[in-house]
């Protein structure tokens, strides 16, 4: 080969008769422009013709905690500008391109994960990779205690933020006050006050969600602003272990229709694969803009995956009257729905009613007949001879012992242990030696294990 031969650049990106007749001064930009080409991800845009649009819906994108994956995500399918998002990922039967994770049997290792959103606005493309840690899922073992999170009303000037208690063993009836009877969490976004505070366990047993009223009574503008023009946000905080706790997040839930936001409860979903998240607003009409009309609260629901993001609110029970504080428990195959109730769908005043449907988000309209959730009980705490009570929490006795409804008897003596061997055929009783927490308001009881019991004693110990 002639030495001047042997100084051309390679063109492996050209077809060798075409480059014999290039003139030579074009050959090389040629081949450094196809090289440029090749090196670009498969069907991605260049940075410089995406355009900033495209290039800040692509940006917007989070996959949360992708270093510590414990659930399934949500993955976005839109972004900015109404730009679309397809998923895909290296590992689908870890995580798949929707978002479900099967995490690593316990004692595994974590199963590392890319994903690949592709972001596309007018014909045009770009890329984003994510890489995820997915936990191996945790040890199961026996629930041998309960853990008690509530507020403590409006009487006190601290009395609107996140209490703790703490049972005695195995006891579902005596308990401790946890933290010298001071608060735990404490609100520093919204109204700056939270009340009906609810935990929620995940489906695989290692991550818990608190979710709360923005509402501060005391200091603040009354209860009828509060029904009016109350807050449309939750207030949610999150942990691994009951113990560290995540910041704040103030989240918008509800549409500017409501007048408040209240009691929100939270029961996951398996058929829907996400949490199903509950609670109570007045609705006003589209032009009552000072919210000055007639109206009730009724429940609402939205779903989420990791309570950063939740769907569109709709109406979940609305039976034509006033109805509030309901609490959610699978059994077998029903869901069984206990709610505040004013005489709509009971036949008992400022009572309690108890229902089923197997179906989470059946949903109930005044024309609806029959009801798609069916009326199993009414009239509870009139039957069993208290006050008028509200806020609920219902929970499986750790011993296989039936069921626990904790009521609030507001006007008379607080929380009130009822009891029933079974939500099916109910037959409430409330057992005399009971020693709840000193002052709960509307909470939640949640079963623990016993080293998780034992781990929220050392952390917020009572010092009496």
């Amino acid at each position: 080969m002639p030495e001047a031969e042997k100084d051309e650049p390679p063109m492996p990106f050209l077809p060798a008769r075409l480059a014999r007749r290039l003139p030579r001064h074009l050959v090389l930009p040629l081949v450094v422009a196809a090289s440029a080409c090749s090196l670009l991800p498969a069907q991605a845009v260049p940075a410089s013709t995406a355009g900033p649009q495209l290039e800040a819906a692509a940006a917007a994108l989070t996959v949360w905690d992708a270093d510590d994956v414990r659930g399934y995500l949500s993955l976005p399918t839109t972004s900015l500008y109404g730009a679309k998002v397809r998923w895909a990922s290296d590992r689908p039967r870890t995580v798949t391109p929707t978002g479900e994770v099967n995490r690593p049997a316990h004692g595994r290792p974590p199963a590392h994960v890319t994903l690949t959103a592709t972001v596309r606005l007018d014909h045009r493309q770009v890329k984003r990779r994510f890489d995820v840690t997915v936990r191996a899922l945790p040890e199961r073992k026996p629930l041998e205690g309960y853990f008690f999170a509530y507020f403590a009303g409006e009487r006190y000037s601290d009395g609107e933020q996140v209490y703790f208690g703490a049972s005695r063993g195995n006891d579902p009836l005596h308990w401790d006050d946890l933290n010298g009877n001071k608060p735990v969490l404490t609100s520093d976004l919204g109204e700056k006050g939270v009340r009906d505070p609810f935990i929620v366990r995940s489906p695989e047993g290692d991550k818990f969600y608190l979710i709360a009223t923005d509402l501060k009574i005391n200091g603040g503008k009354g209860w009828s602003q509060a029904m009016r023009f109350g807050s449309t946000y939750l207030e949610i905080w999150e942990s691994t272990d009951l113990v560290h706790w995540s910041e704040q997040r103030h989240v918008k839930v509800s549409g500017d229709r409501a007048g408040m936001t209240w009691a929100p409860e939270a029961t996951w979903d398996p058929k829907l694969g996400a949490y199903v998240v509950y609670w109570a607003s007045n609705l006003y009409a589209m032009d009552d803009t000072e919210h000055a009309g007639s109206t009730y609260p009724r429940m609402m629901y939205a779903t989420t995956r990791d309570f950063r993001t939740f769907s569109e609110p709709e109406v979940w029970n609305d039976p034509g009257g006033g109805v509030i504080d309901s609490t959610v428990a699978k059994d077998g195959d029903w869901y069984y729905r206990i709610t505040t109730d004013g005489k709509v769908v009971g036949s008992c005043a400022r009572d309690v009613v108890l229902e089923r449907s197997r179906s989470l988000t059946a949903v109930d309209s005044p024309g609806t007949t029959p009801r798609r959730w069916e009326l199993v009980d009414d009239c509870i705490r009139t039957g069993v001879g208290t006050d008028w009570v509200e806020g609920p929490t219902v929970f499986k006795d750790n011993t296989g012992d039936g069921w626990w409804v904790f009521m609030d008897e507001a006007g008379g003596r607080g929380y009130l242990p009822f009891h029933t061997d079974s939500l099916a055929e109910p037959d409430w009783s409330l057992p005399g030696d009971h020693a709840l927490p000193s002052r709960p308001r509307h909470g939640t009881v949640l079963p623990v294990t016993a080293e998780e019991l034992a781990r929220v004693r050392a952390a917020y110990p009572d010092p009496s």
